[in-house]
């Protein structure tokens, strides 16, 4: 039996609602019971295999948002975090890049958005995955500073 925190085998709700700026500003951040769902189905569907293929732990930088903590932040109020359906995070020792096309080739998602790459260094920036219980649209996205661009780049030889 998993006691309420636990949102998965290896993924906890502290974990995915813990944030440096919400504790700095103390907001309260916490998802009410659909939200809470939507980050089981998260963690299921995304992190989970993720995290069996890497073989290691996965820390996520951001997942569960508050309106209030994701306006703070300067996000849209239609952000999926504030559902409970996106989440953020690397792995170390991981390409982002690499990690990016795997989950593209093998994982059903919403939105996937390789965040700040960049070319010379392949573990800059992070990854956003999002993920719906109906309607995922498999959207690929590279976010630079310039904006968003459909598509993720190729994976450098290097990588």
């Amino acid at each position: 039996m998993r006691l309420p925190h636990h949102l998965s085998d290896h993924f906890f709700l502290h974990e995915l609602t813990r944030s440096q700026i919400a504790t700095r500003h103390a907001l309260p951040n916490q998802p009410d019971q659909q939200q809470i769902e939507a980050l089981q189905l998260l963690c299921r569907e995304v992190l989970e295999p993720v995290r069996r293929h890497v073989k290691v732990p996965i820390v996520p930088s951001s997942g569960y948002r508050s309106l209030t903590l994701n306006r703070l932040l300067g996000s849209r109020d239609s952000s999926s975090h504030c559902r409970g359906e996106a989440v953020d995070f690397e792995v170390m020792g991981v390409a982002n890049i690499r990690l990016a096309h795997w989950i593209s080739d093998n994982l059903e998602f919403d939105q996937l958005i390789l965040e700040y790459p960049q070319a010379e260094n392949g573990n800059a920036g992070w990854l956003h995955v999002s993920y719906k219980a109906q309607g995922n649209r498999a959207q690929r996205l590279t976010r630079q500073h310039n904006g968003y661009h459909f598509g993720l780049p190729r994976v450098p030889e290097r990588f």
